[in-house]
């Protein structure tokens, strides 16, 4: 959609909310191809009336460059003129619908075969799909916008009215890691022994997936941002996906939407919601509608967890080690005594804008464990959960795996860590594993 007409929806969305009727719209815009019947099904099943209004103007927005007009016709064909009116201000003219009617194909829907909850594994994958009666001359307008369904590959079940992300470019997209090493004497931050690793493992993984990976290493603050804008600027187009990846330090900092900054080795802070902003549909127009994905090591503030007492049944071995660091900021008021080893990495919260996900590393405001042999535990745990799930899970699934395993750490068998993330995204997102090269004899 224009981004003319999305600010004329925008506008207007308490009136829409207040006074649209979704309930006679669904017919005309299935027809008029502006959605699929899953994403009206999806529309029906949000709440009550003013929920299935919002919804559908938030959707709306989504669709092609015809959508906005489509809407206007719909409106004035089921007697809701006061609200076309509303909207074609700084609209272009609605052209007369024709008078003759437009016969609407859809599915015919076979009753599902009867089996009981012991019989799900054995039939479920046998059942053959119901595919709509073809008739010649009468095949619907299509969609300003073709949505995209992932081919479901055998094993994974899911529901079909959640969509999936269009991952088929090749390459996939852009992927930028900073990897924050080595701090200037005067930003009194301590160096990040064991980053390289977790940098290492990074790109080998996303280029496994299928992206073009740089590496920047030692950014100042200038710089940091300077990198961010130079890949809000580059044309996406012809990609399906951007990453971004902070591996640095991190602090608290005071904010609208998004809670804490990434540090440059010179000391001063990006803030994360500035971060995120390079790449939302505003500021990166080739990149609306598709997946922008943030990793974060770095601690969320200094607070350590303790953690508290499970039962048997959850307790898992430690795997932490004596060399464990966190990526905070030196604490010299602190009388621990792992005070000045550690340091605080980012917390990172989410904007506006949709199709945003934000992974951290650790909760906001806690500190983020590094061990400077193996690396960071949330990016070790991230790069082994990528490669061994990549190829059947959806990334949130996988992220949540992530979670869990994280969670069971102990750093010096005391200290605890959890990551988590900020999830805006609005379909599932499945990457694009390439196929491992067999290694000659």
């Amino acid at each position: 959609m224009e981004e003319r007409h999305k600010k004329i929806l925008q506008r207007n969305r308490t009136n829409l909310v207040r006074d649209l009727d979704p309930s006679n719209l669904y017919d005309g815009l299935l027809e008029k191809g502006v959605f699929t019947q899953d994403m009206i099904d999806e529309i029906k099943s949000s709440g009550t009336r003013r929920d299935q209004a919002r919804q559908l103007v938030r959707d709306l927005e989504t669709r092609g460059s015809r959508a906005f007009l489509l809407f206007l016709q719909c409106l004035q064909e089921t007697g809701q003129h006061s609200l076309a009116e509303l909207l074609q201000n700084g609209a272009p003219p609605i052209q007369p619908r024709p008078p003759s009617p437009i016969q609407v194909v859809r599915p015919v829907v076979q009753p599902l075969p009867v089996s009981s909850p012991m019989d799900v594994d054995k039939h479920g994958k046998d059942v053959a799909p119901v595919y709509p009666i073809q008739r010649p001359s009468t095949t619907p307008s299509p969609s300003p916008e073709k949505e995209y369904t992932r081919p479901r590959p055998p094993g994974r079940t899911r529901r079909d009215s959640i969509q999936s992300y269009k991952m088929e470019a090749s390459p996939c997209g852009h992927c930028l890691i900073i990897n924050n090493v080595e701090f200037e004497p005067h930003s009194e931050l301590n160096n990040r022994t064991g980053s390289n690793i977790d940098c290492d493992k990074l790109e080998r993984r996303f280029k496994a997936l299928n992206f073009i990976v740089e590496v920047r290493t030692n950014l100042k603050y200038k710089q940091i941002r300077h990198e961010l804008s130079a890949i809000s600027k580059k044309d996406h187009s012809q990609y399906d996906c951007c990453v971004v990846i902070m591996l640095s330090h991190g602090t608290e900092v005071s904010h609208n939407r998004f809670p804490g900054a990434v540090h440059g080795v010179d000391g001063p802070a990006v803030p994360v919601q500035l971060i995120t902003n390079y790449l939302n549909g505003q500021h990166c127009p080739s990149l609306q509608g598709k997946p922008k994905l943030f990793f974060i090591q770095a601690c969320g503030g200094g607070e350590r967890d303790t953690g508290f007492e499970v039962s048997p049944d959850e307790a898992r071995p430690s795997i932490g080690g004596a060399d464990d660091q966190t990526d905070a900021i030196p604490m010299s008021s602190s009388s621990d005594s792992l005070s000045m080893s550690d340091e605080t990495d980012a917390r990172a919260t989410l904007p506006t804008p949709s199709d945003i996900l934000v992974s951290y590393s650790t909760f906001p405001g806690y500190v983020s464990w590094r061990d400077t042999q193996a690396g960071s535990w949330y990016v070790e745990t991230l790069d082994r959960i990528l490669e061994e799930s990549a190829a059947a899970d959806d990334l949130v699934t996988m992220l949540m795996m992530v979670n869990n395993e994280v969670s069971q750490n102990s750093a010096k068998g005391l200290y605890k860590q959890m990551p988590g993330s900020f999830n805006f995204l609005r379909k599932l997102l499945y990457f694009q594993p390439q196929p491992q090269r067999q290694s000659s004899a």
